[in-house]
């Protein structure tokens, strides 16, 4: 067990249409370099569900709300046109205890 009594869990869905999808996991490329690249970054994917067409996956993991909230902050180096997000289910969890499955 770790003891991570302020690590954060963003995660959920975004919803677009089956012909955007892939499109839009492409576009949201950078962003996930950067999240990466950000300190306080555990984990950071926006991927495309392998049985639905229209998901997106969002998974975040972060050492704490400071972090995330400092990569939220960041401006945005270009502006990236994205399909249209039709529904979405993202939420955050603050985990008190972690530790291996």
């Amino acid at each position: 067990m770790t003891d991570s009594p302020h690590s954060l869990v963003v995660a959920g869905w975004l919803r677009v249409g089956p012909a955007d999808r892939d499109a839009y996991v492409a576009a949201c490329r950078p962003v996930v370099e950067l999240a990466r690249r950000t300190d306080g970054c555990l984990a950071f994917a926006l991927t495309a569900d392998s049985v639905d067409p229209g998901l997106v996956i969002v998974h975040e993991r972060w050492r704490d709300e400071v972090a995330l909230l400092a990569f939220r902050a960041l401006p945005d180096d270009e502006e990236v046109e994205l399909p249209d997000v039709l529904d979405a289910d993202v939420r955050r969890y603050h985990v008190q205890e972690e530790g291996p499955t």
